[in-house]
């Protein structure tokens, strides 16, 4: 029994594993949760909307088809083609940038990066604090800097709905000289079309769908792994009735 009560404890480990979202971050400081959802259909179709109206224009998603998208957001052939192809002809086709990579890498001193696998490489946790933390830089080419990567060529599209923040520094000096500048807050200078908690929904469903396109077939994995899980733990008491039986009259 005391196997049998290890195996199942191993078990239980094992679906809180499979069914934990995890998120990779490629930034080592504290990172405000993104509180995705993936299985919010509803979300994941205000965020395809999203994706296409805001961030389609500049990038790609070169791994992912619409009729996949199609498939698992629920959404018919005639609703991909009305509210998704704004740039493709045929359902099968994956989700390319309308704007030439020559033109944007001229423009932007480099081009922006297909979307399609940004979710695993960052993590879904990073590309929400990288879509919330943009501030106001005078010295950037684009207006505007970000607190997640300092630097970044890629303007604020999102400004029209968030509006325009200050970035509140605080510089210390040490005993020894030495001097640190360290991130204290942000501070709204213009109001946008969203308040600060519309506006965070916005950003939760758009990261929602950038995780989901990054492995449309998670959810089936999920429920395929429950699946293999409890044929394991019903094989292994067979099994161990099977043993008993077949070792009870050995000393």
């Amino acid at each position: 029994m005391g196997n049998l009560r290890r195996f199942a404890s191993l078990l239980a480990l094992s679906a809180c594993l499979v069914a934990t979202t995890g998120h990779a971050s490629g930034d080592s400081g504290h990172l405000e949760d993104s509180g995705i959802d993936p299985g919010d259909i509803h979300s994941l179709q205000r965020g395809a909307r999203n994706f296409m109206n805001y961030c389609s224009g500049c990038h790609s998603a070169r791994y992912v088809r619409y009729n996949t998208i199609g498939k698992y957001l629920e959404l018919s052939e005639q609703q991909l083609i009305d509210s998704l192809m704004f740039n493709a002809e045929k359902t099968f086709e994956t989700i390319l940038a309308s704007m030439p990579t020559d033109d944007a890498a001229r423009w932007f001193g480099k081009a922006p990066p297909d979307l399609s696998l940004m979710s695993r490489s960052k993590g879904a946790d990073y590309i929400y604090n990288f879509l919330t933390k943009f501030y106001v830089a005078e010295d950037s080419a684009t207006g505007v800097n970000n607190l997640m990567l300092d630097g970044t060529s890629m303007p604020h599209v999102l400004w029209e709905l968030q509006g325009y923040q200050a970035a509140i520094f605080k510089t210390h000096e040490s005993e020894d000289g030495s001097v640190t500048t360290t991130f204290e807050g942000f501070e709204q200078i213009s109001a946008g079309l969203m308040n600060a908690e519309e506006y965070a929904g916005f950003v939760r469903d758009t990261v929602n769908f950038l995780a989901h396109i990054g492995e449309p077939i998670r959810s089936d994995r999920r429920k395929l792994g429950v699946w293999v899980l409890m044929f394991l733990f019903f094989f292994y008491i067979i099994a161990s009735m099977l043993k008993k039986q077949i070792w009870k009259d050995v000393n």
